[in-house]
Order: structure tokens, then sequence, then C-alpha cells
């Protein structure tokens, strides 16, 4: 997991992976791939390692799965 000293100003670029996440570039937040809002990386709870997105909240991530 994601610590806070891996946080600076600007969009973060995660690797996401079952169950964790990958700091690949350092940020604040991260965009959520069905609204476009700014995710805060404290706040992200949703998204899928398959298709590498973030998602804002469960219904969200229900809507990228098609539902």
């Amino acid at each position: 997991m994601l610590k806070k000293t891996d946080r600076a100003p600007g969009e973060a670029r995660l690797k996401y992976l079952p169950g964790d996440l990958e700091l690949l570039e350092p940020g604040d937040y991260v965009t959520c791939a069905v609204t476009g809002r700014k995710i805060p990386i404290a706040a992200l709870r949703y998204w899928s390692a398959t298709r590498q997105e973030a998602y804002i909240d469960a219904a969200a991530a229900a809507k990228a799965m098609g539902g």
C-alpha cells in the first residue's frame, strides 16, 4: 500500500494490482476512469487490475464493468 511520503502535488501514476497498488510516479490523486473526477490517493478504494483503471466509488466501478 502507498505511504503518505509517496504523495506529491499532481496526478500519480500507479500500477493497479489485485488487492494492492504499485507506485510508478508520486502524486496526490488519480483520475476516475468513468467520471473524470480526481480521487485523492488516501481515498482510493476501487480499481481494476485487469483494466488498469481507478474508480471514485462502487457505482463507477460497476458502470465500468457493464453493470
